[in-house]
């Protein structure tokens, strides 16, 4: 049996990618820890050397690995014992990393309630761009290496939105107080679907890919201020109470107010840090943001732009 892609760490990412799969005729095969969902049952284990493992699994035009590796060696040993295990003539299998660009954060400032997010920390990064040395940073670069004796590349993936993951549900998460608000600097992301887009395009043409770590978002800078005064966060339940208060023409419009109430304080917080900090509106220019990442060089490479914002 052979697949055109095999995702080792069915999870989150896997269900919008093998979705696309299926609309595009492209045949898949996926593992879990479990073997869940009519998933093949498989561990990685980043310090043995027992090729048993991989022999279960199908034959691969291309590898996704979506869980991440720390471990010094470990990308070398999935990739060897993956592809001693499954040596059919004709094929030479790919392999695709999934990472994160935090490996740019250096030393983020943004966030820090003590610190103030400053102009001067502004920075653009693209895929070139040094990055902080980290075990899962230094795995993906030992990955790379392997290429072109074994072609592999890495995407760097934004902050990941869609399904489940709502970002208008952080912001109270992110901004529970007014001072963590204030140090809140750019936000980047990626949906799904866009995840699945791109995977597929490296699919269908590799060379271009080969040997590259990518920056992957939907090539947007958002502003937490613009996100929190727009979305705000709905405070905790209160108890339901009954009011015998009799109300004039004067008072409050209650459905406003309620309205109001519903968006929790935050944008009340981003009127408050416009006039403190003398910034005139939304979204604020980027040179306050702090990290900024550009991720043009992949949608120019692959020829496609992506499908999901924000603003959608």
């Amino acid at each position: 049996m052979t697949v055109d892609i095999l995702i080792l760490g069915a999870g989150w990412t896997s269900a919008f990618l093998t979705e696309l799969c299926d609309e595009r005729g492209v045949t898949h095969a996926a593992t879990t820890r479990s073997g869940r969902a009519s998933t093949i049952k498989f561990t990685f284990d980043p310090d043995s050397d027992d090729i048993g493992p991989y022999s279960i699994l199908p034959n691969a035009e291309v590898v996704l690995v979506t869980f991440p590796i720390t471990q010094k060696g470990a990308s070398e040993r999935i990739v060897r014992l993956y592809t001693e295990s499954h040596k059919q003539e004709g094929l030479k299998t790919k392999f695709i990393q999934l990472g994160a660009t935090s490996i740019w954060d250096g030393p983020r400032l943004a966030g820090k309630v003590d610190v103030p997010l400053q102009a001067v920390q502004h920075k653009w990064y693209d895929r070139h761009a040094p990055y902080v040395s980290t075990p899962r940073g230094d795995a993906e670069g030992e990955l790379l290496a392997l290429s072109p004796t074994f072609p592999t590349t890495v995407l760097n993936l934004a902050g990941l939105w869609g399904g489940a993951r709502q970002p208008k549900n952080w912001v109270a998460r992110v901004a529970p107080t007014k001072e963590a608000l204030r140090n809140k600097g750019s936000l980047h992301v990626i949906h799904g679907v866009d995840i699945a887009r791109a995977i597929l395009a490296i699919r269908d043409d590799f060379t271009k890919a080969q040997g590259q770590r990518w920056i992957v978002t939907d090539g947007r800078v958002y502003d937490w201020w613009d996100l929190a005064s727009a979305w705000g966060s709905a405070p905790p339940a209160k108890p339901t109470t009954i009011s015998l208060s009799i109300e004039y023409s004067s008072a409050p419009d209650p459905q406003r107010q309620k309205h109001e109430d519903d968006r929790g304080p935050q944008p009340t917080w981003v009127r408050e840090l416009l006039q403190e900090t003398g910034v005139r509106g939304l979204p604020r220019d980027v040179r306050y943001l702090g990290r900024a990442l550009d991720s043009r060089e992949f949608w120019d490479t692959f020829g496609i732009t992506p499908l999901m914002t924000l603003f959608r």
